[in-house]
């Protein structure tokens, strides 16, 4: 932890001796509120990623944005899979993803109920034009799903005379197309985005196929702003799966193998928004009415007998806010969010279950469940928030109400498809009754501010968060249970911290104390329950500093203790009080950025992942990891642009991800080795 914090106190001793002249940068933030606001002046933190960032990154996967936000941890599976954390562990099982929301332009990727652990994929992170990130349930205006945060993908207003045609070529057969066109027609504008990925991996059997899309028109008269847009995904990926066998991943010949070859997942995503604001001298009312679809397939190759899912949802939705300016010091916010859902979900398999001795239940061919739900959720809010000299206030709460209508299309209970009872001890799966649940829950949030000066501010908050059960905690049960009586997760979170600019360094200091109830798992027996506690405790710091005039600086660290909270005994040990396996205490990104002439420029970026263990018992762990990338640009000309990079520039042996289960002992996603990527684009 010493280095984590000698680096910040460097920078900071090293600016006190610079001379330059204050130079204060306004940051705006859509995903706090809804509208462009300031972001330092808010009672929580959000953390952006800008457009210059991104292209100088030119991700190909969601985690090389996100390990540049402070306390965001998130593990790259294979191909666009992934695992999240964000003031967390990192979030696995059924219903795990509920944990973070996602956006793109503010609509939540997935309906409440019905989350998907990869569900950034869906998001066109390669071509936006910022990704934000919403720490903690700091806000009124997202509820279920928003336990620890709001990721919000941006997408870039398209609708003006602006070009750009790009290429990026990388190792392992990595390929990808650009386009961004628009038409500006006046008082109207129209424009496109779309990338066309190809990747065919490195490791063996694995690949992505992959399109984005992004179309947008722009309407604006007087008082009244209209933006319509539409997103359109498509993923075709071969999967490779988990490296068994400690620290396999060092051995580059097992970790470039599949054990999984006949893994894939196919996935289409489409969403239709319309954004209607109309503004006068006191009053802004936005109306943004939205629809949804999505399907996807993919084949389990971690579950036994390695069953096939098909999965669809198709949706409406609205969201709606009322600004009013009663005076110069007090403004009210009032809002009403709703959606309908219908979901589909089909798991079955084709051949019959190999012999396994881990298995204590049979895994029966044919289908394991089927069943739809139609969900509806409802939620009004409101906010006030008050200024007064330096102070300010922020008061507001969310009712939400979210019904699922759940239908069983085969037999309950647990047997066969046809109805026949499994040997060597019953079958593993399980299907409720069909029936109706219904969960209700209200988020109040405080939020305090200080202006201490004129760009930096001390700031409070205390929140609670929730998340309802998803579809697939309360439906797709194992063994002997037969139905789940769950409630709602729940987090009450404190935050207090320091934030804004001094002279040629923006900063923001966060500590956070979080406890959450009703955790949602499956115990040894296999049963869903909601028993758990689990206990977040963390600090965190951003730094931005320009050295000189020719070097930035920019750090993002983390220091979090993440514990279980609840008497449960595993493999003969009560985790009570144990660290949450896949839990790092410590990440930091440090970047250097050296404009080395006018049309030059050169960075480098160090990455650390501080040791955690990989099951509840702390018995095993994964000893961390420390990447090097380096990125240059060149601007040739005013239009054309070359950008290279090396990833894991020193060629270091790591794991992506880690974790342990009795069956398998310790098992990995192994990193890429060293590899490079070239760009060009050009803009017109």
């Amino acid at each position: 932890m010493r280095s984590l914090v000698a680096i910040p106190l460097l920078l900071i001793s090293t600016h006190a001796l610079s001379q330059q002249k204050s130079t204060a940068i306004e940051r705006i933030t859509t995903t706090a509120s809804r509208v462009d606001v300031s972001a330092d002046p808010l009672p929580l933190v959000i953390s952006s990623i800008t457009k210059a960032q991104l292209d100088l990154i030119a991700p190909t996967h969601i985690e090389q944005v996100l390990k540049q936000v402070a306390g965001a941890n998130v593990q790259h599976g294979n191909g666009q899979e992934y695992l999240p954390a964000l003031r967390s562990p990192v979030l696995s099982g059924a219903g795990a993803c509920g944990g973070i929301l996602t956006a793109e332009d503010g609509i939540p990727l997935r309906a409440a109920g019905f989350c998907n652990i990869n569900e950034l994929f869906e998001a066109h992170t390669e071509m936006a034009e910022r990704v934000e990130v919403l720490k903690g349930p700091g806000s009124a205006l997202y509820g279920s799903n928003a336990v620890h945060g709001v990721i919000n993908v941006i997408t870039p207003d398209t609708t003006y005379d602006e070009h750009l045609l790009g290429v990026d070529l990388g190792s392992y057969g990595y390929s990808r197309l650009k386009l961004r066109s628009g038409k500006d027609l006046g008082d109207q504008g129209i424009g496109i985005n779309a990338s066309v990925t190809r990747d065919s991996g490195y490791r063996d059997d694995e690949s992505v196929d992959q399109e984005k899309l992004n179309l947008r028109h722009r309407y604006t008269s007087d008082e009244l702003s209209v933006t319509t847009g539409l997103s359109y995904t498509h993923l075709d990926q071969q999967t490779a799966g988990f490296i068994e066998g400690f620290e396999s991943y060092k051995d580059d010949e097992i970790a470039q193998q599949n054990f999984d070859p006949n893994a894939f997942r196919n996935a289409r995503s489409l969403r239709l928004w319309s954004k209607a604001q109309w503004q006068t001298a006191q009053d802004t009312l936005t109306i943004t009415p939205y629809v949804r679809n999505q399907s996807m397939t993919f084949f389990k190759h971690f579950l036994p007998g390695t069953p096939l899912e098909e999965n669809s949802q198709t949706g409406v939705g609205i969201q709606s806010l009322w600004q009013h300016v009663y005076s110069n010091e007090l403004t009210i916010n009032l809002g009403l969010d709703g959606e309908y859902t219908r979901a589909d979900f089909l798991q079955y398999q084709d051949e019959p279950t190999q012999g396994s001795p881990f298995l204590v239940a049979t895994v029966p061919q044919g289908k394991h469940y089927d069943y739809d739900v139609t969900s509806t959720l409802l939620a009004p809010f409101i906010s006030l928030d008050w200024q007064w000299q330096q102070h300010a206030i922020s008061l507001g709460a969310r009712f939400e109400q979210l019904n699922y209508d759940y239908n069983n299309n085969m037999l309950a209970g647990r047997t066969k498809e046809d109805g026949s009872e499994c040997a060597m001890g019953g079958c593993r799966y399980s299907r409720p009754p069909s029936g109706e649940n219904k969960f209700t829950n209200t988020s109040p949030k405080l939020g305090l501010s200080y202006q201490l000066s004129a760009d930096n501010y001390l700031y409070a908050n205390l929140s609670r968060g929730y998340r309802a059960p998803q579809a697939a905690e309360l439906y797709q049960l194992q063994r002997e249970q037969q139905v789940a009586e769950l409630e709602s997760e729940t987090a009450d979170n404190l935050e207090i911290g320091l934030k804004g600019q001094y002279q040629q360094l923006h900063y923001v200091f966060s500590a956070y104390a979080m406890n959450k109830q009703n955790v949602i798992f499956r115990d040894s027996d296999f049963f869903t329950i909601n028993d758990g506690q689990t206990q977040h405790r963390g600090i965190e710091l951003e730094l931005d500093y320009q050295l000189t005039q020719s070097i930035n600086l920019a750090l993002a660290a983390s220091h979090a203790v993440h514990t279980y909270d609840y008497d449960q005994v595993l493999s003969g040990v009560n985790i009570n009080g144990n660290d949450i396996d896949t839990a790092p205490r410590n990440i930091a990104n440090l970047q250097a950025n050296w404009q080395v002439s006018h049309n030059t420029l050169v960075a480098i970026e160090w990455h650390h992942v501080s040791d955690y263990f990989t099951d509840p018992e702390n018995l095993h762990s994964y000893a961390g990891h420390d990447l090097i990338n380096l990125r240059a640009a060149w601007q040739l000309t005013e239009q054309l642009k070359l950008t290279a990079r090396i990833n894991n520039l020193l060629d270091a042996a790591y794991a992506e991800r880690a974790d342990y289960t009795s069956f398998t002992g310790d098992r990995y996603f192994p990193g890429r080795p060293r590899n490079v990527m070239f760009s060009a684009s050009y803009s017109w």
